[in-house]
């Protein structure tokens, strides 16, 4: 309709217009202010959104303003989850100001407690490159940038063996005809980089994460391949022929393999392929041109298995102690890791932890020979439908040695062809750890030769599972606990003599008592078989509330003389002082029996800030053991409105009188905003009440790691055979590895270990945010990394060490970008600087 449009009335110009909208413009400030002063936050940023719309000269003027209105606004939508106006909100602020590093900060904080890690990273990302010295985005992204590029690629990169044998078995199918590829999960393009070179065409490749799926990108251009290899941003599965390729290929590689094998969903991306993706397979006998065919790489595996004992997987997986700090932990309480698999319910979880048994923490003894668990033929469509759907396998092994049971080890030999193969044994040299199955419930976890171990093996879920671990001894008797009723056909395979003896051990539980099952992080294993964490804590708070008690006694004197029924002679009388207690603050993370601890000490009322209701249940159950009456224990979380609200008064009237903080991860860093938590803690601590732990001090020391500096960063293009990858992917390395053990982890220290930093909960104005510090060189090498641990002081004299061999923490490490030769005898300073829970260490040149 070519009239459609509005003419202008007669007498209006472009002044006028210019006139009207600065008076919009103007008015629209005004309203916005006012809103804020009545803290409408809602109002007043959609009056800035037209004033920005409107006058986009004005951004620097309203810049701070507004970034403060969208904070205040997005809180507001945040606590009435109306996510996608919160998430909107930000997209119109980053439209009007794409550049401002402190609004993709708050986007990216938004986005990772919604869950969305990966493009929480981006955000976190980006803020660092516009601004590189924005302390809060660095920290931000440092702490997610394992979700956003996973540690594992870098290691792997740096593996020349792996990428050798790859690229030998690419280039061989290449060469005998299979020239059409498609990488599965192709990661940074590396094997689609290697069919290239090789003289495939067409190269196709998919990978689902955004930001690998980028990072391919660039690295495909830098190597001048971006032409010849067309990369899809999808799953594999969500492929389709002539949508996203033309035609089926003749070849796919892929290394979606995990520890466990199987993990990353290999065999649910191989039937698709060869049902939609792949030209046919050549049958025995027929021979012909490759490119009629199809075929994958890797062609196979076969994966192995071995019973260990292991004290480091031990405590990280079993509660091995009865009795913790006092606190007896009830027969009817059973604790389970993650790792734990039964088949009684469906598992959505991995059944197997990871661990680099070669490096693992004093080492590990083999209790039987290496056994094969499984073949399977990744050419071999009906193989791979069958196995989610055969009935478990049965594998009876002998015990060699003398020992605890403690897991079963798994790894595997991936058969690339029928020439080239690569081992994730523990005893290879490789990037690849170990799949760990834990033992559990075993009525004796004892094995002796003659013996023989027994388990079912599965894939029915697409995961391999190891189930109904069993041992039997030597003398035939059924080693048997829970174990007994799920292997009823296993045992009546047995002679009725074992039959008798196995009914004979049963342990049945005692009629009307309820079992509870708490399932724990391994860290919280861990920290329950911490013994000297705990009575740590006991005797601190014990001394804390002996140093209370006579000031607290005096008040109850004065209460009662004022009140005239004091008795002749007498303290306080007993249903005074029900109503005096003292009161208890447990905010760490996860799960915690300090608030029962506590409960021992005395006239105590605890608090636990645990969310999960089975921790809840679990802790009911025993402080009901320990004959706790049901309402000594309260939950914190229950009688505060949100979980951010968990410090303040326990009462209007009542202060604390031991707030216990968590202060560092399991993970070897500071826990996020512990400074600040300290300081509204300290407002809520009754006259010599005590914040625990009350300050920690930051050590480390000068060490040379070659490990440390592979895991950390790919480390040129030798590694990656020629391939330009190491300065795209080491965007994304950060100063910090984290989950270290010191003691297994193959390094050689430097110096002698040096105080770096004072972390004062209690005493704030002992903290520095900079300081130097002198170290000594007391052997001569490569310096290329500075690890770190703490020394967690409840009080002067009740130490904590992170580093300890009970220790439940890990330690950490700052990785320099470059190695510094030193000499024995010279002196480094470092600049150790503290900005919230960030520490930053530097070498001063």
């Amino acid at each position: 309709m070519p009239n459609s449009r509005p003419r202008p009335r007669r007498g209006t110009g472009r002044g006028s217009g210019a006139a009207g909208r600065h008076e919009l413009v103007s008015r629209s400030l005004q309203s916005a202010e006012h809103c804020l002063g009545a803290q409408d936050f809602g109002t007043a940023y959609a009056h800035y959104l037209l004033v920005l719309s409107l006058a986009p000269e004005l951004r620097d003027e309203v810049k701070e303003t507004f970034q403060y209105t969208l904070f205040r606004w997005a809180e507001e939508l945040d606590a009435v989850n109306r996510i996608q106006d919160l998430l909107g909100c930000y997209e119109q602020a980053l439209e009007l100001f794409p550049d401002d590093e402190v609004i993709c900060n708050s986007m990216g904080e938004h986005l990772f407690r919604l869950g969305f890690r990966d493009e929480a990273a981006g955000y976190f990302h980006k803020a660092v490159k516009l601004n590189p010295d924005f302390s809060d985005a660095k920290e931000n992204f440092y702490r997610v940038a394992n979700w956003l590029v996973e540690r594992w690629h870098f290691i792997m990169l740096n593996d020349t063996k792996r990428n050798m044998i790859y690229n030998a078995a690419i280039q061989k199918a290449v060469c005998l005809g299979s020239e059409s590829v498609l990488d599965i999960g192709a990661g940074t393009g590396i094997l689609s980089m290697f069919a290239k070179k090789a003289g495939a065409h067409p190269v196709y490749a998919c990978e689902l994460s955004r930001t690998m799926y980028e990072l391919a990108c660039d690295v495909l251009a830098a190597n001048k391949m971006e032409a010849g290899i067309k990369l899809l941003h999808m799953k594999s599965l969500d492929i389709e022929i002539p949508k996203h390729i033309p035609e089926r290929v003749s070849l796919v590689v892929t290394e979606t393999v995990d520890a466990g094998l199987f993990g990353e969903g290999i065999v649910e991306s191989l039937i698709h392929a060869w049902e939609h993706l792949l030209l046919p397979p050549k049958t025995k006998g027929e021979n012909g041109n490759c490119e009629k065919y199809g075929k994958v790489i890797p062609a196979g595996a076969v994966i192995f298995g071995m019973a260990v004992e292991c004290a480091e997987i031990r405590r990280h997986h079993r509660v091995c102690i009865k009795d913790i700090a006092g606190v007896c932990l009830p027969t009817n309480v059973k604790f389970q890791s993650p790792a734990y698999s039964s088949v009684d319910t469906e598992e959505t979880i991995e059944p197997y932890t990871t661990e680099k048994m070669s490096q693992v923490p004093g080492g590990f003894l083999a209790l039987t020979e290496c056994f094969e668990i499984m073949t399977i033929d990744f050419n071999n469509l009906q193989e791979l439908k069958s196995l989610s759907t055969k009935k478990p396998d049965k594998i009876d092994i002998p015990v060699t040695k003398e020992g605890i049971l403690d897991a079963i080890v798994v790894w595997f030999v991936l058969q690339l062809d029928d020439e080239h193969s690569l081992s994730t044994s523990p005893s290879e040299e490789t990037c690849w750890e170990q799949a760990v199955y834990p033992v559990h419930d075993l009525a004796d976890y004892c094995v002796k030769p003659g013996g023989h171990v027994m388990m079912e093996v599965s894939c029915q879920d697409c995961y391999l599972r190891i189930q109904n671990i069993n041992v039997l001894g030597s003398e035939q008797e059924m080693d048997v606990g829970t174990s007994f009723t799920k292997n009823k056909d296993l045992i009546s395979s047995r002679s009725e003599a074992e039959l008798c003896s196995a009914l004979a051990n049963l342990q049945t539980s005692k009629p009307g008592v309820v079992e509870q099952m708490c399932l724990l992080e391994s860290t919280e294993i861990a920290l329950l078989n911490n013994i000297p964490y705990h009575e740590g804590f006991k005797m601190a708070m014990r001394k804390v509330l002996s140093s209370l008690t006579p000031e607290k006694l005096c008040q109850a004197v004065d209460t009662h003389c004022q009140n005239n029924v004091m008795s002749r002679g007498s303290g306080p009388t007993s249903e005074q002082s029900v109503h005096e207690p003292f009161y208890v603050l447990d905010v760490s993370e996860g799960f915690s029996i300090l608030p029962i601890i506590a409960g021992t000490l005395g006239q105590v009322k605890p608090y636990s800030s645990v969310e999960k209701d089975q921790h809840r249940i679990t802790l009911d159950l025993i402080s009901e053991a320990n004959h706790f009456p049901r309402e000594t224990l309260e939950f914190w979380l229950r009688h505060v409105e949100d979980e951010s609200a968990v410090l303040q008064r326990p009462k209007s009237d009542k202060l604390w009188s031991i707030i216990i903080l968590d202060v560092i991860e399991p993970s070897g860093l500071i826990q996020q905003e512990i400074m600040e938590k300290a300081a509204i803690s300290r407002c809520l601590l009754q006259s010599g009440g005590k914040i625990f732990p009350q300050y920690v001090l930051v050590f480390g020391l000068l060490a040379e790691s070659q490990t440390l500096v592979e895991e950390n960063a790919v480390q040129g293009t030798e590694r990656t055979l020629g391939l330009n990858i190491a300065p795209f992917i080491n965007q994304f390395q950060v100063p910090i590895c984290v989950f270290l053990d010191l003691s297994s982890l193959p390094c050689t220290p430097l110096s002698k270990p040096v105080e770096l930093l004072r972390l004062d909960l209690m005493t704030p104005y002992l903290n520095t945010s900079n300081r130097e510090v002198k170290v000594h060189v007391c052997k001569s090498g490569q310096l290329t990394a500075i690890p770190f641990w703490y020394h967690v002081h409840l009080d002067d004299e009740i130490i904590l060490d992170t580093s300890s061999k009970a220790s439940h923490w890990k330690q950490a490490a700052v990785v320099l970008d470059n190695p510094i030769q030193v000499e024995m005898g010279e002196e480094l300073i470092l600049n150790v600087q503290h900005h919230k829970s960030n520490v930053s260490i530097t070498v001063k040149q």
